[in-house]
């Protein structure tokens, strides 16, 4: 009978080792697959931003191109509703695309930044350094320029 216990005893420590081992290997594995979905999320975040990115580069010229065209409408033509419809349309993409993250750059009476602005001219008179016309807007997404605003400085 004591024979029996001890023999008992013993498969239960071995029983425990082996519990305590494939727990651990259990909570190392468990800690590899949360990084693992934390690196993978990551990684898929970074593909849809260049994504993004892609998308903004390939629409931002239409946009430019609705934005050219609005400005070259006289204001009496812009109570017609075709006019108004295509000034509709451009306010959509502007929105579509503003619910994805870009963003426009300000720039009227700012400080030029060689970061964010392109400076395509300057005048005597204005105030040193400051933006006072705003020829293309700029935009950026995630804090990352995409466009530069080309714009007009004092001299």
């Amino acid at each position: 009978m004591k024979e029996n216990i001890v023999e008992l005893k013993k498969t239960l420590e071995e029983a425990l080792k082996k519990r305590d081992e494939y727990f651990g290997g259990w909570q190392r594995e468990k800690a590899d697959f949360l990084n693992y979905k934390k690196q993978e999320f990551e990684r898929l975040k970074g593909t849809l931003c260049i994504a993004k990115e892609s998308l903004f580069s390939e629409l931002i010229p239409v946009l430019d191109s609705f934005e050219l065209a609005e400005k070259a409408i006289p204001e009496k033509e812009k109570e017609n509703n075709n006019v108004k419809g295509l000034i509709l349309i451009k306010k959509q993409l502007e929105d579509s695309l503003k619910g994805l993250g870009l963003k426009e750059i300000e720039s009227l009476g700012k400080k030029f930044d060689p970061n964010l602005h392109e400076a395509v001219g300057e005048e005597e008179g204005k105030e040193p350094g400051v933006i006072f016309e705003e020829v293309e807007k700029g935009y950026s997404f995630e804090d990352k320029v995409i466009k530069p605003a080309k714009v007009k400085i004092g001299k």
